[in-house]
């Protein structure tokens, strides 16, 4: 009944892990929703045509909202979820700093307050003189367990581990792949943490001591993440825990900021490649899955450290058996990470190296890491479009 009282209201979140009358265009054109990364909540609302997408890179989104809100009359209104105040008066963001973080002092703030939320530290605190009000919540957080890695996701671990320097600071994501990859990491020293998304697997490595930041050029000895995403065992870690740092997205996926670091290891997924290195990482068939996310900024930052490096991971079939490494992209299919910036693609079956590499190599290097059973026909595709 409430929604009455709007004409045109515009709800916009970056990943939407609640289900809301309102994704369902239950109230009209009174209050919609605008995506900006599709979740399985939003994706079937997306496809029904009642949630809209605007694709950006993560770095960009505050920039985006800003923009699309800056006709209104009024500033727009935040809504957050925080801890309790400290002694000092402060709000904390807690498992966040993203967008949000960047409206502090630009936009007025309603908090949802709840013991669960840990104490974080960084750029995600906000005085209870700046914030227009504020509610207490017994809501648990959003708890995402660790994904199970296979012998599959180990292979590619294994050869992306062996890759990686000591001393070099790591970006990776939430998953099987990347959970395998930082259990593979538990023999280097020295690394450092520069991430869009801190997950359990970097709990495992500051305990070591395998990640402690003492070789990084920005925020030495901090491990540094725009949100975390996992188990309540990553955010009893996070509660005033001085080692982690939450920032804003504009600067931690800040191609710009990302370069700054020396030996910077970018690890991101992808759905599909195909012969020029193309990678399609956020539509499947031609449909929409996700979104673009910080992939892109982190590639290109890599791509711009001294000896940095852009790993771009996935395993050779689907589930059904279909190769992942593709002639062409389908149609429809949306280009995350370009041809000129992908660096090395890695399945089960080894390191396809692209950087510096002609249409003809690439297309050689990635059918030699397809699965065998479809390196034929991958080969005799290749002949058929001259790449080889």
């Amino acid at each position: 009944a409430g929604t009455d009282r709007f004409t045109a209201l515009r709800v916009h979140q970056m990943h939407a892990l609640h289900d809301r009358r309102y994704l369902r265009a239950e109230f009209g054109d009174r209050m919609r929703h605008i995506s900006y990364f599709l979740s399985h909540v939003t994706r079937p609302h997306f496809r029904a045509g009642t949630v809209g997408l605007v694709p950006a890179h993560f770095s960009e989104v505050y920039e985006m909202m800003q923009h699309r809100t800056s006709a209104s009359d009024s500033p727009p209104l935040v809504v957050a979820a925080a801890s309790h105040p400290d002694r000092h008066g402060y709000f904390s963001l807690g498992v966040s700093a993203d967008y949000v973080s960047s409206f502090i002092g630009r936009a007025p703030f309603f908090l949802e307050v709840t013991e669960h939320m840990p104490r974080t530290f960084g750029r995600n605190q906000i005085h209870v003189s700046q914030v227009a009000g504020w509610c207490r919540s017994d809501r648990a957080l959003v708890e995402v367990l660790p994904a199970e890695a296979d012998d599959t996701d180990r292979a590619i671990a294994s050869l992306v581990a062996e890759r990686i320097p000591n001393g070099a600071t790591i970006q990776t994501g939430i998953g099987a792949i990347p959970n395998a990859i930082m259990a593979s990491l538990d023999g280097h020293r020295d690394l450092g943490v520069h991430t869009e998304l801190l997950s359990d697997g970097v709990v495992d490595l500051m305990e070591s001591g395998v990640v402690n930041g003492v070789r990084k050029r920005l925020n030495r000895t901090k491990a540094v993440g725009t949100f975390a995403l996992g188990t309540n065992r990553l955010n009893d870690f996070l509660h005033e825990n001085t080692a982690v740092e939450l920032h804003a997205v504009r600067y931690v996926n800040d191609p710009r900021v990302i370069a700054q670091e020396n030996d910077f290891v970018s690890i991101n997924a992808t759905l599909s490649v195909d012969f020029i290195g193309q990678c399609a990482s956020e539509t499947i068939g031609g449909q929409y899955y996700s979104s673009s996310g910080g992939q892109n900024d982190f590639a290109r930052g890599a791509m711009y450290s001294d000896g940095g490096q852009g790993f771009v991971v996935l395993h050779s079939t689907t589930n059904s058996g279909r190769s992942k490494i593709v002639p062409q992209l389908a149609a429809g299919d949306v280009v995350t990470t370009p041809k000129n910036t992908v660096d090395k693609v890695v399945t089960e079956f080894g390191v396809a190296e692209l950087r510096y590499a002609t249409v003809r190599e690439r297309t050689r290097r990635l059918i030699d890491i397809a699965h065998p059973d479809h390196r034929a026909e991958l080969t005799a595709a290749a002949e058929a479009m001259n790449y080889l």
